[in-house]
């Protein structure tokens, strides 16, 4: 790896030149890149992971992919954009290790639940997060996928391998499992 002997300060460096330094190998340009996205991808792996330990080994691995595969990133659409799908799929990746499981879809079986976004978007993160950790496996990845990543159930069937219903099925019993976690922690539905 290159070291970068000038002494650039970070803010000086526009995108295009953090991605071209990383494509270079220059660490400075990894390391700048780094502490710039790996914040806000932390939150994305704690999502997905049972625990702060697993969300750091997802996120450091998922940082390596990144810098593996920074060419092929063609500069279509958001950048952090696609460093956050490289952190999804390392998640999901690390989830099937855990072998996550997907009750077979059937909406019959599912009452549909409302759930008032302004309840959660008031919460504390770390609140919010605290309690999308308690949800299954399987139903905390539909949920995040769905809800917060904004993919179709189409799409997180094919991630995933499961149907679209199965998708569906789960975010339904997700949605139901949180307003029943909510009520525990004494927050009220609207």
């Amino acid at each position: 790896m290159n070291q970068k002997t000038d002494s650039t300060n970070a803010n000086e460096l526009n995108e295009h030149e953090l991605i071209e330094g990383c494509i270079r190998n220059d660490v400075y340009c990894q390391k700048v890149l780094y502490e710039k996205y790996s914040p806000k991808m932390m939150g994305v792996s704690l999502r997905y992971c049972n625990s702060k330990m697993e969300a750091e080994d997802v996120l450091q691995d998922a940082f390596i992919k990144i810098f593996d595969k920074i060419k092929s990133f063609k500069g279509e659409g958001s950048f952090e954009g696609w460093i956050r799908k490289v952190v999804v799929f390392t998640a999901l990746k690390s989830n099937d290790k855990r072998v996550r499981k997907f009750e077979p879809g059937n909406l019959d079986s599912v009452k549909e639940q409302y759930l008032d976004a302004s309840v959660y978007s008031n919460m504390e993160t770390a609140n919010l997060l605290s309690i999308l950790q308690e949800l299954p496996d399987g139903y905390r990845t539909v949920f995040n996928l769905y809800a917060i990543e904004g993919y179709s159930h189409k799409e997180i069937g094919k991630m995933l391998g499961v149907t679209d219903v199965t998708s569906r099925t789960q975010y339904s019993r997700a949605k139901q499992y949180l307003i029943k976690l909510l009520a525990k922690y004494g927050i009220n539905r609207i």
